[in-house]
């Protein structure tokens, strides 16, 4: 005869790496449509609006095209599309497998924790990229037209 399990026993292995596997489901659906559906092909994807009302690249243009690179193996081509979009994928990245870790080892979460100097810096450093990609000099960190 089984025991019920008391409150103290951790849940299942397969309970633990739900939450993991459905962020992750949630992140590869839409991946795995832009991966199919190329975002340099016009006519499939709204243009930006802030840089048809400026002529400016905001950080997120070339987020698509991004995911587009990354799910074909061009790291080059992704990192020309976006850098910006690359660094968060990579810290996401490892933020998703130390969390997945935890839930198959059934240890705590990984905690961040992002002060307001720190989300200062973050903004400022969007804010760098903005600005330099659209400049002469950062030609190389803006999307091509479409």
């Amino acid at each position: 005869m089984n025991a019920a399990p008391t409150a103290s026993a951790p849940p299942p292995v397969l309970r633990r790496l739900g939450p993991p596997l459905a962020a992750l489901a949630a992140a590869a659906i839409p991946a795995v449509y832009v991966s199919v559906v190329d975002p340099n092909t016009p006519g499939h994807y709204p243009s930006c609006p802030f840089l048809a009302a400026t002529g400016w690249w905001c950080p997120g243009c070339g987020g698509l095209r991004c995911v587009h690179a990354l799910a074909h193996g061009d790291l080059t081509g992704a990192l020309h599309d976006n850098a910006v979009a690359v660094l968060l994928f990579a810290v996401l990245g490892v933020l998703w497998l130390r969390w997945g870790w935890a839930a198959l080892t059934g240890g705590p979460g990984p905690r961040v924790s992002v002060g307001s100097r720190r989300w200062a810096l973050i903004a400022l450093l969007v804010v760098v990229f903005t600005v330099v990609r659209n400049l002469p000099i950062g030609a190389g960190l803006a999307p091509p037209l479409v």
